[in-house]
């Protein structure tokens, strides 16, 4: 197992520098850059600022420069935000997005194993309907219109919780951000796990287990559940990932300073590094995420070998 993980982290290496390298084209070359206003900038100003953050050097020039400093772990200044680097405001963002991310995520992965479960072991009956009504309700109920409602619900109409904002030091921010992740997750983590719970209890090994006289507590949970994540596991790794780095949508809302709405702001305002920096962190986790997936299957299903 060790070597398989070695190799796919080495194997890693050349995807993310094919990703650096298409974005730092990709971004360079779109119109605008990142001084320019709706006032012209005088053109002695421009020419320092430009001489300032190597945007006067040749575009092949300014690309081995930027990947010398990312071997360095350095992500560059931020042109938007001038007194800082891009280091800098994902050392304060990240760890807002990762604690909000992971929060919702382990959420969404315990209610939707519960509910599809549930709804698996109360097949056709109007237990099961209701659980898959309400998850393909919360499938199609995208952030941007789950977001407001909560807010407006509970911050203005009840004013139980904040309607947007946030504080490090009080929970009570945190709550409606971590539930608008959670929900839609929530809802689709439901439906696979309850197919695949359902063609588990129909399965060989299982029926067996039945046949043997084990409690029903043990066949569902050790060899029916079990076989039934591995799709729920399937999802899970990519939907860390985008979880763990920022939602564009619920931070915007909620006005939280996580790096996805570093993300658009940098989007915005031509910010080259910061959103090369995004990019290259949301790279590296799926990379990362992928892995512990495949490491998970591994861990789940008896059969898959690496090694």
């Amino acid at each position: 197992m060790l070597g398989y993980t070695l190799r796919r982290l080495a194997g890693a290496i050349p995807t993310i520098f094919i990703i650096v390298t298409l974005t730092f084209f990709a971004i360079r070359l779109a119109p605008g850059g990142p001084f320019d206003l709706e006032r012209p900038l005088d053109p002695l100003i421009m020419a320092n600022l430009e001489r300032a953050y190597n945007l006067d050097a040749p575009l092949w020039k300014q690309y081995l420069i930027y990947l010398g400093n990312l071997i360095r772990g350095d992500l560059g200044p931020s042109f938007a935000r001038r007194d800082f680097s891009v280091n800098d405001l994902f050392a304060a963002g990240l760890p807002v997005s990762i604690m909000l991310g992971g929060m919702a995520l382990g959420l969404a992965a315990v209610l939707g194993t519960f509910f599809g479960a549930i709804a698996a072991l109360r097949q056709n009956s109007w237990i099961d309907t209701a659980i898959v009504a309400v998850a393909t309700l919360g499938i199609t109920t995208p952030n941007f219109v789950i977001a407001p409602l909560l807010s407006l619900f509970f911050g203005v109409v009840l004013g139980i919780l904040p309607a947007g904002g946030w504080s490090n030091a009080d929970p009570s921010f945190w709550v409606l951000p971590i539930v608008t992740l959670a929900l839609p997750q929530v809802a689709v983590i439901a439906r696979l796990v309850r197919g695949a719970t359902v063609e588990a209890l129909r399965a060989n090994h299982v029926r067996t287990a039945r046949a043997y006289g084990l409690p029903a507590r043990v066949v569902v949970g050790v060899h029916a559940l079990r076989a039934a994540m591995l799709p729920a596991v399937s999802y899970l790794g990519p939907t860390a990932a985008a979880l763990l780095t920022g939602s564009v949508v619920v931070e915007t809302i909620f006005g939280i300073p996580g790096i996805g709405r570093y993300f658009v702001q940098g989007a915005l305002g031509r910010d080259y590094t910061l959103v090369m920096g995004t990019v290259v962190v949301i790279a590296v986790f799926v990379v990362l995420f992928n892995l512990l997936v495949d490491l998970c299957y591994a861990w789940l299903d008896p059969r898959v070998r690496y090694d």
